[in-house]
């Protein structure tokens, strides 16, 4: 097992990571958040809080049906949602592409070590065959 070092490469994910400004980071936690079923059900909830509360009148009708101010609130969510949507899919393409790079190389440093060691045991093999005849043409001039 070979001893760490001080200083460990990071992989390729955490140097991405560490590359990111706030509003990467926001963009991202909103995703994640709107891409939930907890974001899905708790809008749910409070969708039927808000017009049950404007229907069955115990107080003060605010927002009375069809819901204006409801869908209101929908068009603003959705006017921003979509490109923090969008911004983090782009992110999501780049951290694709900068895997596929990574894995790219990894796979060509793959091919050179094997290819080394190709190269290493063909070596080992000529030596070895040259050891052989050199046996086999002492024991022929021995005889």
């Amino acid at each position: 097992m070979k001893p760490k070092s001080r200083v460990e490469k990071k992989t390729w994910h955490e140097e991405h990571e560490r590359t990111l400004n706030l509003g990467a980071r926001v963009a991202d936690a909103v995703a994640k958040g709107m891409g939930s079923w907890n974001f899905i059900i708790i809008q749910t909830l409070l969708v039927a809080i808000w017009m049950g509360m404007n229907v069955v009148g115990f107080c003060y009708h605010w927002d009375v049906y069809p819901f204006i101010l409801l869908n209101l609130v929908f068009s603003t969510q959705a006017a921003y949602a979509a490109p923090i949507i969008m911004m983090a899919q782009n992110r999501q393409s780049d951290r694709d592409r900068l895997q596929a790079n990574a894995d790219y190389q990894t796979n060509i440093d793959a091919k050179n070590e094997i290819e080394e060691l190709q190269r290493r045991l063909n070596q080992i093999e000529t030596e070895k065959l040259d050891k052989l005849i050199r046996l086999l043409e002492e024991m022929k001039a021995a005889k």
